[in-house]
């Protein structure tokens, strides 16, 4: 018997294999906010506002410039801006199931 059974082997055994949580479209919002909608249709709002202008901000800073926070897109299922910035999915996708958005929280 296996101890780890391979995608093709859960799909035969009707058992629908892990779908990673991806970003499937980010809308950029007044505020430092953005909306999100994810490959399973749970969407919500998310509040960076907090971490960009927390005084820790790091490379986050960067994004306190409205005109590059507006360059939020998607990339491989993460909401990311230039300068390799990018936002957890899993964290956004857990709090906006649980809560409807995400107020990220510094540090």
């Amino acid at each position: 018997m296996h101890e780890h059974a391979d995608a093709e082997e859960d799909f035969a055994a009707g058992v629908t294999p892990a779908v990673p949580l991806r970003v499937t479209s980010v809308l950029v919002l007044p505020g430092h906010r953005l909306h999100v909608q994810f490959v399973d249709g749970t969407e919500g709002d998310v509040d960076v506002s907090g971490l960009i202008f927390h005084e820790r901000a790091g490379v986050f800073v960067a994004l306190r410039d409205p005109a590059v926070f507006a360059q939020a897109h998607v990339h491989y299922g993460a909401v990311t801006w230039p300068g390799e910035l990018d936002l957890a999915p899993d964290a956004m996708y857990d709090e906006i199931r649980a809560n409807g958005h995400w107020v990220i929280t510094p540090f």
